[in-house]
């Protein structure tokens, strides 16, 4: 399978950096790195109503979209579960 780019939408990457706990955030940062080799790994779920994913690490979700004709993930937002999937994605 061929390598997939990540892109980090810039309000994601503050996202990320808000995260308190040093654990969390290797977590996450983890997660998404993970999405450069398989961008629909084993637990992902798709949004109903949009081209979105979704995946967990810990109490976060990783929600991004994927562009197979250019192999490209882009990442979107990065929250806690009770708050990733208010407002708009």
């Amino acid at each position: 399978m061929a390598r997939f780019e990540v892109l980090i939408k810039r309000s994601a990457v503050k996202e990320i950096e808000s995260i308190s706990r040093k654990k969390d955030r290797q977590r996450v940062v983890r997660g998404i790195r993970q999405l450069a080799e398989d961008p629909r790994p084993a637990g992902c779920r798709k949004l109903s109503g949009r081209d979105r994913y979704r995946i967990r690490q810990g109490s976060y979700r990783i929600v991004y979209a994927i562009e197979d004709e250019r192999l490209i993930v882009y990442v979107v937002k990065v929250g806690h579960r009770r708050d990733v999937y208010r407002g708009a994605l």
